[in-house]
This record gives C-alpha cells, sequence and structure tokens, in this order.
C-alpha cells in the first residue's frame, strides 16, 4: 500500500506563487510514477505534472508548462508553482502508481492523497 498526503495549498493573489507537497509512504515499489493532477469546479480531473521517479523524466500540462516544476527528495513530491493565474484555482491531487512510463490519465493511478486547495484571486 501507499500513503499519500498533500500539503502547502492556500490563497493567493494572481502573479504569485506557492509551493506544495506530497509525503509518500509506503512501498516504493508501488509509486514509481508519481503526479500532480487538479480538479476545478465543475471540470474534469487533470494531469498538472507527473514524474517518473525511477527516471526523473517529467511531464507537463499544457496550461502550466513553464510556471510550474516538478521535483523530488526522497519520500516527497514538490510542486513548485510560479505566476499563479485565477483559472490555476481548484484542488490539488498527489497521485503513485507503479510502473516506468506515466500516464496522464487519472485512471491509471492507484493511490491519492485527500487533496489541497489552490485558490488564486485577481
Amino acid at each position: 500500500q501507499v500513503q499519500l498526503v498533500e500539503s502547502g495549498g492556500g490563497s493567493v493573489q494572481a502573479g504569485g506563487s506557492l509551493r506544495l507537497s506530497c509525503q509518500a509512504s509506503g512501498d516504493s515499489a508501488r509509486r514509481g510514477c508519481m503526479a500532480w493532477f487538479r480538479q476545478g469546479p465543475g471540470q474534469e480531473r487533470e494531469a498538472v505534472a507527473i514524474m517518473s521517479i525511477t527516471y526523473g523524466a517529467t511531464g507537463y500540462g499544457n496550461s502550466v508548462e513553464g510556471r510550474f516544476t516538478v521535483s523530488q527528495d526522497k519520500n516527497t513530491l514538490y510542486l513548485q508553482m510560479n505566476s499563479l493565474r485565477p483559472e490555476d484555482t481548484a484542488m490539488y491531487y498527489c497521485a503513485a502508481d507503479s510502473g516506468t512510463i506515466c500516464s496522464r490519465r487519472p485512471d491509471r493511478y492507484s493511490y491519492w492523497g485527500q487533496g489541497t486547495r489552490v485558490t488564486v484571486s485577481s
């Protein structure tokens, strides 16, 4: 099993920054892929950033490319979010699954955190 606990969400004005953290525990073999997803009101869950823990390869959603950076240190996954926009307002979730080719599809992830809310005001 894998446990994921997110933190770092909050309210910020447009143009500001936040750093989200995802503390992972449990079977490391089941979290070869880790990712950040977000879901806004009335919207589908979308991939924000994905990371292959084994190879360090990363990928980003089109709307956050160049503004968000995913990184990992030991058992913690981070999401540095800069130049935040009101449209970034959402619940942000950390997810994990086994494997080395990491998907952007939420249904490919077995383990999820409880989420942390990010609100960006204009």
